[in-house]
């Protein structure tokens, strides 16, 4: 079995075997693609196998996109801008908290191993380096834990109504990781409701009250 994530040496590198490949052209592995301007490209083992114990990601965005809420489970993670201006917002599980920093060229916000974060664009382009300190790193999207848990879940553990749930998160039928992703139906349910001028209600025990009753 190979090894994975952190490893404090080069024993992979073997004298009888020479010099491994050390170079490579990482934009031929794109790890996702919504269009041209919002596109992350990967490098890992699996480029360059000597390269154990850290990953990179090329990440590039526009404006009203984001890189959406998810968190690695095997790896820290850290962002360094480019070009352009971010906003890096991390759940900080220890204390039930978020924070949210804007960064921009030459600054870094550093994640821990496991915490819920995602990044927005605030200028009109974004450029950012990505470093993990696992040659394999995983990601957990928030996509995926919308759209894959039972609908019932969320009644059952919060009470909220499952049917609602369900409606709301149908838009949602991949994984997102640039968001929003390109389905008219996404927009149309979701975007376009949210931007009318309607008068907001509010359910108590069931009972549909004005927000003005509340």
């Amino acid at each position: 079995m190979s090894k994975s994530g952190f490893v404090p040496d080069n024993s992979n590198i073997k004298k009888s075997s020479g010099t491994p490949n050390l170079s490579v052209n990482y934009k031929q592995n794109v790890l996702f693609k919504r269009n041209d301007q919002n596109i992350a490209y990967q490098l890992t083992s699996t480029q360059l196998p000597a390269m154990l114990g850290g990953a990179f990601v090329d990440l590039y965005m526009t404006k009203g996109h984001m890189r959406e809420p998810h968190w690695h489970p095997n790896a820290w993670e850290l962002d360094v801008v480019v070009s352009g201006e971010v906003q890096v917002s991390i759940l900080d599980p220890d204390t039930s908290s978020m924070h949210n920093y804007r960064i921009k060229e030459g600054e870094v916000v550093f994640i821990p191993m496991g915490w819920w974060h995602w990044i927005e664009p605030l200028s009109e382009e974004a450029h950012l380096h990505l470093f993990f300190n696992n040659d394999q790193f995983e990601s957990t999207e928030g996509s995926d834990v919308l759209r894959l848990t039972p609908p019932i879940v969320f009644q059952k553990a919060y009470g909220v109504s499952a049917s609602e749930v369900a409606e709301a998160v149908a838009p949602i039928t991949d994984t997102v990781v640039i968001g929003p992703p390109n389905n008219p139906s996404f927009y149309q349910k979701s975007y376009l409701k949210d931007e009318r001028d309607e008068r907001i209600v509010v359910k108590i025990n069931e009972k549909v009250v004005p927000a003005e009753d509340k």
